[in-house]
């Protein structure tokens, strides 16, 4: 019995031995898979560059960031754009190749639109009802700027119907808490952004640290509290920063990541050294003509399209930032690990 027993454990620590240097790892095999991952890798980086620079991507280039503010039939000041001029500034854009982003997304670097074509950010303020105005089914009234935005988006596939609205107490004209949530909830749902604008739209520059956190950060907390969303961006009123600009990305109530100014030149792309999230350009929506012209959306977008190497070019991958060689000086160290250069 005792011998069974033992010759047992024998014929098991014997099969363990043999089991054991069946599963050594196989040294040649491991170094072969390693090999073919690498040659995978190099060639999906050679594969990319290769799209890079067919398209001529740079995503170091510019991006316009164009201010809007009411949509009306009879344009009382050259804020004001008509549902004519705004469906042409939008059509302009489909034929020039531009797809619209949000705020946030450009502030974060979620740049995610087609290879070749170029990002712009669709900007409005002071929340008018001209922008939006539902009817009683929940459906935007005609000629407001998100009913032509998404009537335009509709008859060219690929045109993303995405804008921030840069809200204030006005709320788009509405003074109950439940139509102010249902506009609020409206764009939410429908993949705009809600930006902060302050409460009174009042200036900042010259405000105590105090009261520029009471005109943002009770907006912000209003606009949480009415649609469960708490602002990403700043628009600052007339463009001015505070005192410390920094008062305008952080506060008690609220962190932006990104405060835009008023109209004047196109934005760096956040993958840039010239990039300040702290005061990021817009550009104001006109036409050639007056103190305005050389700084006009006309104008910008005219420089854009006849200096193609200084506009923002996607490469259509999210997780690179694709560019000339050349440019690798501009580029922001902490994208380092996306970059792309060809």
């Amino acid at each position: 019995m005792r011998l069974g027993i033992l010759g047992g454990v024998g014929l098991v620590a014997a099969a363990a031995i043999l089991t054991g240097c069946d599963s050594q790892p196989d040294t040649t095999k491991l170094a072969d898979s390693k090999a073919n991952a690498a040659a995978r890798v190099k060639a999906t980086k050679a594969a990319r560059l290769k799209a890079a620079a067919k398209v001529k991507a740079n995503e170091l280039g510019q991006i316009p960031v164009l201010m809007f503010h009411r949509i009306v039939d009879k344009p009382a000041t050259t804020d004001d754009r008509s549902p004519q001029q705004f469906r042409a500034d939008l059509e302009r854009l489909v034929k020039e190749d531009y797809v619209p982003i949000t705020a946030a997304e450009m502030v974060a670097g979620k740049i995610d639109i087609p290879a070749g074509k170029h990002a712009v950010v669709l900007t409005f303020d002071d929340s008018s009802p001209s922008q939006l105005t539902l009817n009683e089914m929940g459906i935007p009234q005609k000629n407001t700027a998100v009913e032509i935005l998404r009537e335009v988006a509709a008859k060219n596939p690929g045109f993303r119907p995405v804008a921030t609205f840069y809200v204030t107490r006005d709320m788009f004209g509405k003074t109950v808490r439940e139509e102010q949530m249902q506009a609020l909830l409206w764009l939410k749902d429908n993949g705009f952004e809600i930006g902060n604008h302050t409460r009174d739209h009042i200036n900042l520059r010259g405000r105590s640290q105090q009261e520029v956190e009471e005109q943002i950060g009770t907006i912000a907390k209003q606009i949480n509290s009415l649609s469960y969303t708490k602002p990403t961006t700043i628009a600052l009123p007339y463009g001015n920063q505070p005192t410390k600009k920094d008062w305008a990305l952080r506060g008690k109530l609220y962190h932006h990541k990104g405060a835009f100014l008023a109209g004047y030149t196109p934005a760096p792309a956040p993958f840039s050294k010239a990039f300040d999230a702290a005061g990021i350009p817009r550009i104001k929506v006109m036409e050639k003509k007056g103190d305005c012209a050389q700084f006009c959306s006309a104008a910008w977008l005219d420089w854009l399209k006849n200096n193609p190497d200084m506009r923002y070019t996607s490469d259509g991958d999210v997780r690179t930032v694709a560019y000339p060689k050349f440019k690798n000086p501009y580029l922001r160290k902490s994208f380092a690990a996306w970059s792309l250069p060809y």
